[in-house]
């Protein structure tokens, strides 16, 4: 009879499960059912929490995070994201209700469609006592570093550029190996406000977690609940959609991310004395370089 802690059944090829059958005989009978379970629904597991994946194997947290760590991946976050990149077709990695037939104007008004209802969504996710207390913390801010990378960076370097407009001593360093260095200057009262749509990307995380060693408030923008990057925030905004928890790389979930950050820029602008007057002086420049 086959040792139930050394036999799994894989009714995929992606990446994880390939990995997952590898790594097989090296599972603890705990760990053995929570391979089970993955392989048998792994698109299932991407909507789950880590505490659902313990009660469908029934193991413990702790099993889950070692089978995880097994595979080479650092938590459970990690399985799901890389099952989500494995378990959608390539039209739906691309943008959801698309089909593989469906002409330009079909693609248009769907992608338009899905970015509406992750912006409507968003209304509903989003904490407003978070977003109140993050513009609290950056107005009382001496100095404010935004952190991201890839596809992040834009909407943090936005950000960054509105809120120096309004006459904060805000900066996004375009190179990472900056913004970690950048973070260990910081002082408490200073914010470090990163952006992360996974909310897993090492070298965000490291600016963050050197910016609270040194008493600085740190703040974060995700679109996961959960996310490891949570951990070393003091302030987190989650901001996501039921299409980022599919698709880990949703364009919707940067406009999501956009809308969020401009909810933040007219709350301070609102709220700082000096913006009036640095708006003016701002605008007055820019028409020098308009024709």
């Amino acid at each position: 009879m086959d040792d139930p802690s050394t036999t799994v059944s894989v009714a995929d090829d992606s990446p994880p499960l390939r990995e997952l059958a590898r790594r097989a005989s090296g599972l603890s009978p705990a760990e053995q059912r929570v391979a089970q379970v993955v392989a048998e629904a792994p698109a299932d597991v991407v909507q789950m929490s880590v505490s659902d994946l313990a009660a469908a194997s029934q193991t413990s947290v702790g099993s889950v995070t070692r089978f995880c760590q097994k595979l080479g991946l650092r938590g459970f976050h990690d399985l799901k994201l890389a099952l989500a990149r494995e378990s959608a077709p390539t039209h739906r990695r691309l943008a959801d209700d698309v089909a593989p037939g469906d002409d330009a104007g079909q693609i248009a008004r769907k992608v338009l469609s899905a970015s509406a209802r992750a912006l409507d969504e968003a209304v509903r996710v989003v904490d407003p006592a978070a977003v109140q207390a993050t513009a609290d913390a950056l107005l009382r801010a001496r100095r404010i570093l935004f952190t991201a990378v890839g596809t992040s960076a834009p909407p943090a370097a936005d950000a960054a550029y509105r809120l120096a407009t309004l006459g904060l001593d805000a900066v996004f360093p375009g190179d990472t190996h900056l913004q970690h260095v950048t973070s260990r200057t910081l002082r408490p009262g200073d914010v470090c406000f990163a952006v992360s749509h996974t909310g897993a990307t090492r070298e965000t995380i490291a600016a963050l977690r050197t910016a609270r060693t040194v008493g600085a408030t740190t703040a974060v923008l995700t679109s996961f609940a959960g996310a490891p990057i949570a951990d070393s925030a003091d302030l987190v905004l989650v901001a996501g959609s039921s299409e980022t928890a599919y698709r880990v790389e949703a364009m919707s979930s940067r406009l999501v991310h956009l809308a969020v950050l401009d909810a933040l820029y007219v709350t301070v602008a609102l709220r700082h004395g000096p913006a009036r007057d640095a708006l003016a002086a701002t605008e007055d420049l820019l028409t020098e370089h308009r024709y």
